[in-house]
């Protein structure tokens, strides 16, 4: 006999249906007027991660909620992450309430705005502001090309939900009542402090003070964690051989070779990662004209990765 009940999910199953660790943002965006307005989410999730032209998130929204009308008609937002502070999680949940305009929703808004670095980058553009007390903020532009979301227009005035003939699938306008978002990730913008810990060496007192929502709500509260100090678990420690390293290269398609030191500097890579580091290593070769990658070239190689992170 199970252990277990079983739960029925119904709509928004995320808050009623389950305890649901997700982050807790405040999404900015741009009115018809030009102002940045905020709204706060736990929808989000990194969407196109690896081999892609870009990176992006994935947000999911009421379609006639202020963000998803702003993102319809500007294409930009600004994913603001506030450290863990009771003040900040207040403000949150007051700008939650569905209904309210943008300027009810800004009207004495006690947090300090300043230009994100794409309008630093583009002065003449138009771009939402970005919250100066957060720790990280990322910086989008919706990919609309995509399931033919670009032909969507925004909600007509006094419209309650859109009404389609065919929703999208899986960008844009998805439902009566939803849409999905996938967000081109054009800045990541970290403070110093938390800049130096990701680029200099992770230690738990580098880690920001991040708060998480429960999912689940009721009909009194919404209910979130506060943040805790991270506890280290060390990796397992597989150290792959440089025979096996040296199976994973010649199976690649390529006239592009390995001297046994440039595989022993990748024998502490997981097995799982090895053939997509060796693809990049045999890229880098053939790009800079070189038929045999030996330790000399295997170090510059780590050097590029390194230079690149550190200007990410």
């Amino acid at each position: 006999m199970s252990s277990f009940k079983n739960l029925r999910p119904v709509d928004n199953f995320y808050q009623t249906s389950l305890f649901f660790p997700m982050p807790v943002v405040l999404i900015g965006t741009l009115t018809e007027e030009g102002k940045t307005t905020f709204g706060p989410y736990s929808l989000l999730a990194p969407y196109y991660i690896a081999g892609k032209d870009y990176y992006a998130m994935l947000l999911e929204c009421r379609n006639s909620s202020n963000t998803a009308q702003n993102l319809i008609c500007s294409k930009k937002c600004s994913i603001n992450f506030l450290p863990d502070d009771r003040k900040y999680f207040k403000q949150e949940v007051r700008m939650g309430w569905p209904g309210d305009k943008p300027e009810e929703k800004m009207k004495d808004f006690p947090l300090a705005m300043e230009p994100g670095q794409r309008q630093e980058e583009d002065p003449e553009g138009q771009y939402p502001m970005v919250l100066t007390d957060a720790f990280q903020v990322v910086e989008c532009t919706w990919m609309d090309s995509l399931d033919g979301a670009d032909a969507d227009g925004p909600l007509p005035e006094g419209q309650d939900h859109y009404e389609m003939e065919k929703f999208h699938d899986f960008n844009g306008i998805t439902s009566p009542y939803g849409a999905h978002f996938i967000l081109r990730i054009d800045k990541i913008l970290m403070k110093e402090r938390y800049y130096n810990t990701i680029v200099n060496g992770v230690t738990a007192g580098g880690f920001p003070r991040v708060p998480v929502d429960y999912g689940y709500r009721d009909s009194k509260n919404f209910w979130y964690t506060k943040h805790r100090r991270p506890i280290a678990e060390l990796l397992p420690v597989r150290n792959t051989t440089v025979e096996s390293v040296r199976y994973a290269a010649k199976r690649l398609q390529t006239d592009v070779t390995f001297t046994d030191d440039a595989l022993a500097m990748l024998v502490n890579v997981p097995r799982v990662f090895l053939p997509t580091v060796l693809k990049g290593c045999v890229k880098w070769a053939e790009e800079n004209g070189v038929a045999v990658i030996t330790e000399k070239e295997m170090k510059i190689i780590n050097d590029k990765r390194s230079k690149e992170k550190k200007k990410g």
